[in-house]
C-alpha cells in the first residue's frame, strides 16, 4: 500500500499489553500497557452503554434512554475514558507526525478478546479529536486464520446445481453481487424475535433505490424483476447460497438476523446466520423450532462430520472477496479466545474483507419506537447503503471510514440520536 500503515496488537495477561509497528510508509514501533482494573472499568462502562446490555428489548431501551451513547456529552466522556485506559499517547503522537508528512495512515488493530467490542474509531485522543479524525481504522483477525487458497477458494463451479428458482441470475458468475436481504425465517412471524429487520417489502424508498442501483449496475443474485422482490424471500436457504457462491461472485451482502454465541460458553463457532432453512435441513447446530440456522461451524466444517463423502465448508460456501454481514454481533467472534465465528469463517473460506458489527444493532424500527424518530428517518437503511457503497469502492476501509466521519460530524453538530454511534460505530472492516 502507498499510504502509511501501523499494525497494533493487544494481549490480555491480567493487564492489557500493546505493541505497534509501522509496516509501510514510516518507520517506528512502541509498546503500551494498561492496568487491568482500569481497563476493566473502561470496558465495563462501554458494555453498559451498548444495546446488548441487559438483553433483548430492555437492553435496547436502556441504550436509548440512559446509555452513554444516547447523548453527545456522555458519549464523549466515555470516549475519553476508553482512550485513557487503552490508547497510548505515544502512538497518537506518532500518528500525527506520520500524517503530517506522509498522508492519512491506516491503523490495523488486532484486539484481544477483552477489548474486541471497543469502537477504536471513537477514542477521544485530543480535546475534541477522535482517532477516526486522524486515521482510517481496520480490525485484523489472527494470522492463523489466513485461508489456504487451494482449499478455501476453489475456482467457480460452473456445473454446480441449485434447487430453487431464486438462482435464475446466478449464471452472472464472478461479476455477481449476492444480496440476502431480510430473508424469511421459517415459522417466525414478521413481528417475532426472528421476524423482519427491514419492515414490509417495498415500504422503504431508500432500500428500493439501493437495490435498483445494484440492478442498474450489473448482475444481482437472486434475479428479480423489481427491487421489492429482493426482500423477505422464502427461497434463500443454505443450498441456494452454496449454489450461487460456487458459481462465483464478487460480493455478498447479508442483512438479517445473526445469533451470537455466549462468550462464557467459549464456542464462537455456534454463531449463526438465519436463512430460509427448514428444520429438516442437514446442519451442525440444533434446529430452532421450524428452522435450522447456518452456523460458523457449518461454514468451517461443511458436511465432513455428517457423512463419509462430506466436503469442507470452504468448498460448499466459498466466500467472495468482499462480504458484508449486517446483523447483531456478526463480528463478535473476536471476543473469544479462539475466534471461529461467522466473520472469521468467511475469511477462512476466502474473503479478503468482511464488514461486520461489534454489538447488537438497533433497527430503524427501534429508533422509531424507542427514540421517537419519524418513520421517514431510517438509520439502518443509511448504514446498509453506506456499507454497499464502501464495498463497491477500490478502498472500502477508507470509504466506510469517510461515512463514519460524516456521521461523527453530524453527531458533534447536533447530537441527534439518528447520528449516535450506537449504530454506525458498530461497523468494522475485518481483514487478515
Amino acid at each position: 500500500m502507498s499510504r502509511p500503515v501501523v499494525q497494533v496488537r493487544l494481549a490480555d495477561a491480567g493487564d492489557l499489553f500493546m505493541t505497534w509497528t509501522w509496516t509501510s510508509g514510516a518507520r517506528g514501533f512502541g509498546t503500551g500497557h494498561g492496568p487491568g482494573a482500569e481497563v476493566d472499568r473502561a470496558v465495563g462502562a462501554l458494555a453498559t452503554a451498548l444495546p446488548g446490555a441487559g438483553g433483548g428489548a430492555e437492553g435496547l431501551r436502556r441504550a436509548f434512554d440512559s446509555g452513554a451513547m444516547a447523548g453527545h456529552r456522555t458519549e464523549h466522556r466515555l470516549a475519553r475514558v476508553l482512550a485513557e485506559a487503552l490508547w497510548p499517547e505515544g502512538l497518537t503522537a506518532q500518528i500525527r507526525h506520520v500524517s503530517a508528512r506522509a498522508g492519512r495512515p491506516l491503523v490495523r488493530i488486532q484486539p484481544s478478546p477483552r477489548v474486541a467490542q471497543v469502537p477504536w474509531e471513537l477514542l477521544a485522543v485530543g480535546d475534541d479529536v477522535r482517532l477516526i479524525d486522524l486515521a482510517d481504522v481496520v480490525t485484523t483477525a489472527p494470522v492463523s486464520l489466513r485461508p489456504q487458497r487451494s482449499a478455501a477458494c476453489p475456482a467457480p463451479d460452473t456445473d454446480a446445481e441449485t434447487d430453487t428458482d431464486a438462482d435464475a441470475g446466478a449464471d452472472a458468475g464472478a461479476d455477481a453481487v449476492v444480496l440476502v436481504l431480510d430473508p424469511r425465517v421459517p415459522g417466525f412471524r414478521a413481528d417475532s424475535p426472528l421476524g423482519s429487520v427491514l419492515g414490509p417489502p417495498g415500504s422503504d424508498p431508500q432500500l428500493l433505490s439501493f437495490v435498483q442501483s445494484r440492478l442498474d449496475a450489473g448482475a444481482v443474485v437472486p434475479s428479480v424483476a423489481a427491487p421489492a422482490e429482493a426482500f423477505r424471500r422464502t427461497d434463500l436457504d443454505r443450498d441456494w447460497l452454496s449454489g450461487v457462491l460456487r458459481k462465483g461472485a464478487r460480493r455478498l451482502m447479508y442483512v438479517g438476523h445473526v445469533s451470537g454465541a455466549p462468550v462464557e460458553g467459549g464456542q464462537s463457532e455456534d454463531g449463526a446466520l438465519h436463512l430460509c432453512c427448514g428444520p429438516g435441513t442437514a446442519g451442525l447446530v440444533e434446529a430452532v423450532r421450524t428452522h435450522r440456522p447456518l452456523s460458523a461451524k457449518d461454514l468451517l466444517l461443511g458436511t465432513l462430520p455428517l457423512r463419509a463423502d462430506g466436503e469442507p465448508g470452504a468448498r460448499i460456501w466459498p466466500a467472495p472477496p468482499r462480504v458484508a454481514l449486517i446483523g447483531c454481533e456478526s463480528g463478535g467472534d473476536l471476543r473469544f479466545a479462539e475466534s471461529f465465528g461467522l466473520a472469521t469463517a468467511m475469511i477462512h473460506n476466502g474473503a479478503e474483507l468482511v464488514t461486520a458489527t461489534r454489538w447488537v444493532l438497533p433497527t430503524s424500527f427501534a429508533f422509531h419506537r424507542l427514540a421517537g424518530l419519524p418513520e421517514s428517518v431510517r438509520p439502518l437503511s443509511e448504514a446498509i447503503i453506506a456499507v454497499d457503497a464502501a464495498h463497491e469502492h477500490r478502498d472500502p476501509v477508507h470509504r466506510l471510514g469517510r461515512w463514519q466521519r460524516e456521521q461523527l460530524d453530524h453527531w458533534r453538530a447536533g447530537g441527534r440520536i439518528e447520528h449516535s454511534p450506537l449504530l454506525w460505530a458498530a461497523m468494522t472492516c475485518i481483514v487478515v
